[in-house]
């Protein structure tokens, strides 16, 4: 039963420097993200935004259902797989590598490890999962091979752990620590593949990218705060508008986002671009172990591309 349910609404905090792509039809993709701050205005919350009632209907679609039982029982990432290194960066080249996801391997990888491995919970649960080894973990960090862009070299590897936000809180995993030329700490890579998930319990909202209120679907979920006070995602807009919003239903079970664009066409001359942004939520409790859901998909964000 819902006991609780709010909404909030928060402006962006980060912009996306995106590659110009199709945005009529609902066309286009992210390409890329970047690092400039662009205050915005907050929208109006004098009246419920029209998709308030699709917000609802996934949040009872989900609460107390075994589609959010079996999402409780997995392993989700919800914080970043390959964190930077503590102390940042040497240069922008390397942030970009790792942005790119682009590494160059100089050097010989383990060929032996673990079968499985363990997901630990502060409050003391586990899981135990399959364990990749560190060629199929490197596989999964270097997504570009494109060596005519900045690239990050490893060395070699170790096998190691590592905290990580997730579903059920903030857990202790094992990791893969690959060594980067000119870096004196290893950079660390989740050595688990997330648990498949469970078929949500309703569909998608129908239209292509907008539905006819003017609800959009969500980019990929960017990480949840420490504390899980906040949860920062990317919302995508047009050339002509003021930037998306995205609004927050709590319940005790889930906290459902609702992604919009707020302004329009001011009747300048507009490119056909589709841009992406981080925005960061601000929740009213922690996230806990709550269901974070796309009101439009009706389905658990995820932090991948």
């Amino acid at each position: 039963m819902r006991t609780h349910a709010t909404r909030t609404t928060t402006r962006l905090t980060l912009v996306l420097s995106l590659t110009s792509a199709l945005f009529a039809a609902g066309c286009g993709s992210e390409k890329a993200e970047g690092a400039s701050t662009v205050p915005k205005p907050t929208a109006s919350k004098n009246s419920p935004a029209p998709w308030d009632g699709r917000a609802q209907q996934v949040a009872d679609a989900w609460d107390g259902s075994k589609a959010a039982e079996a999402y409780r029982n997995g392993y989700y990432p919800l914080g970043d797989s390959t964190p930077p290194p503590s102390n940042g960066f040497h240069s922008d080249d390397d942030k970009t590598a790792h942005m790119l996801e682009n590494y160059l391997l100089r050097g010989k990888l383990p060929t032996t490890a673990p079968k499985e491995g363990k997901v630990k919970w502060a409050g003391g649960e586990s899981l135990t999962l399959p364990l990749l080894d560190a060629r199929q973990t490197y596989t999964a960090m270097d997504r570009v091979d494109s060596p005519n862009d900045p690239q990050l070299t490893v060395t070699s590897a170790k096998l190691g752990e590592m905290s990580i936000v997730t579903s059920r809180g903030p857990a202790t995993v094992p990791a893969w620590l690959f060594t980067l030329e000119g870096y004196d700490e290893p950079l660390k890579r989740v050595a688990f593949e997330p648990s498949k998930l469970p078929k949500p319990p309703i569909g998608r909202a129908s239209g292509g990218r907008t539905t006819r209120y003017g609800l959009e679907e969500l980019g990929r979920l960017v990480e949840v705060s420490e504390d899980g006070r906040s949860v920062t995602v990317v919302a995508y807009h047009g050339s002509c508008d003021d930037g998306p919003a995205v609004d927050a239903l709590e319940t005790d079970g889930s906290v459902v986002l609702s992604a919009s664009i707020v302004g329009g066409n001011t009747g300048g001359i507009c490119t056909m671009e589709l841009r992406g942004e981080k925005v960061t939520v601000k929740l009213d409790r922690p996230l806990g172990d709550r269901v974070l859901l796309d009101a439009f998909m009706g389905r658990p964000l995820s932090n991948a591309w």
